[in-house]
């Protein structure tokens, strides 16, 4: 597996097919841009994003190039942390590996490239599969807020993980 900067024209196909039910968009964005995605109201996120908060995409390529997963990244230089956002596995490779190697993949990214001493991200904790991944990479929860997203007539609880460098 290998990480690259997203590249709008050539993986947003790949990414829109990733999210096809109103509950994984909820879980993965939150819902910052209406579901179902278009490609205009992402990337005017991703413009915004970046602008905001110097977030930069990524996708995670087999060896092939195939995308199978995105990810957005940033680094609070007054802190030295890191920031993690909009994690997200193809639905075909989910539970096989493949988020555990590309959080791997991004917290070396993290760590040896931007010199953060930490990474962080946030998660809802009724996305129990992906707050386990997580913590199988070494994120650690660091706080919780509770009952914070409306979705439908459930409320969720919002999860913020940490892991250091070693």
């Amino acid at each position: 597996m290998r990480i690259r900067p997203y590249i709008p024209s050539k993986d947003y196909a790949y990414l829109s097919n990733w999210i096809d039910d109103e509950r994984t968009h909820a879980f993965w964005s939150a819902n910052r841009f209406p579901y179902p995605m278009t490609q205009t109201a992402f990337h005017d996120f991703l413009e915004k994003n970046a602008a905001d908060w110097t977030d930069s995409a990524y996708v995670a390529t087999e060896d092939s190039g195939q995308p199978v997963g995105f990810f957005c990244y940033s680094v609070n230089t007054e802190t030295n942390i890191g920031f993690l956002k909009f994690v997200i596995i193809d639905k075909t490779k989910r539970g096989k590996g493949y988020g555990k190697e590309m959080l791997n993949l991004a917290l070396q990214y993290a760590f040896q490239i931007t010199g953060a001493k930490a990474v962080q991200l946030n998660v809802f904790n009724e996305n129990t599969l992906a707050k386990q991944c997580y913590e199988k990479v070494g994120f650690v929860e660091r706080a919780v807020d509770k009952d914070v997203f409306s979705y439908q007539n459930e409320l969720w609880s919002r999860c913020n993980m940490i892991v250091s460098k070693l």
